[in-house]
């Protein structure tokens, strides 16, 4: 089970860190994905890390401005979200792959958690 959290209404030019928080898997064995649907958009991939923690994955919008990392000890994996525009906006999820550098494409992740909305507003 994942649970993603962090979420909030934040300006332009701010930053967030998300946290995805999994119990009853081997956390360790799985790549993790972080998403995100905008309103009356596809859901696309944001970021990815795999079991390690050594390589990542980002999606061209969002290089530069967010980081993903995880901390196994503590079966989670974060989003630090900086510089934050308005079409950053959206509700992102986490998932988990068993891949081990999947990418951003959804549907090489099976398990996926509820989302945490993030509103970037002025």
């Amino acid at each position: 089970q994942l649970q993603a959290s962090g979420g909030g209404l934040v300006q332009p030019g701010g930053s967030l860190r998300l946290s995805c928080l999994a119990s009853g898997l081997s956390f360790e064995d799985y790549a993790i994905g972080w998403f995100r649907q905008a309103p009356g958009k596809e859901r696309e991939g944001v970021a990815c890390i795999e079991p390690r923690g050594r390589d990542t994955n980002y999606a061209d919008s969002v290089k530069g401005r967010f980081t993903i990392s995880r901390d196994n000890a503590r079966n989670a994996v974060y989003l630090q979200m900086t510089n934050l525009k308005p079409e950053d906006t959206a509700i992102y999820y986490c998932a988990t792959s068993e891949w081990h550098l999947p990418g951003l494409a959804d549907n090489l992740y099976d398990n996926w958690g509820q989302g945490t909305l993030v509103t970037v507003s002025s």
